[in-house]
């Protein structure tokens, strides 16, 4: 029996499951450690401490494992640090503007 998929890595888009998420756990596909800010649906590029949450405790480095209880799996891979692909596109079009 497999185990249902809860997140995918924020490196590589592998499908992750619960047994995953653990603090030194890696992924199994790229080997990049999975309880990591840059892994959670509240990270946040841009916000206070990248995350939506206003009382966490402050991590550093993103793509490091880290204690944070708050952590939630993501379903969405980041691609880069600078954010989405909308946050991408709304910049060039206002550089479009100015053309």
């Amino acid at each position: 029996m497999t185990e249902e998929i809860r997140g995918t890595c924020w490196h590589c888009g592998h499908g992750l499951t619960a047994a995953d998420y653990g603090r030194e756990t890696l992924c199994p596909a790229c080997a990049k450690e999975t309880h990591v800010c840059r892994n959670c649906r509240h990270f946040a590029p841009g916000r206070p401490n990248d995350c939506v949450e206003p009382m966490v405790e402050r991590v550093l480095n993103k793509e490091r494992a880290n204690f944070c209880e708050l952590f939630d799996p993501t379903m969405k891979p980041l691609r880069d640090g600078r954010g989405s692909d909308d946050a991408d596109a709304l910049r060039r079009a206002a550089e479009d503007l100015f053309k």
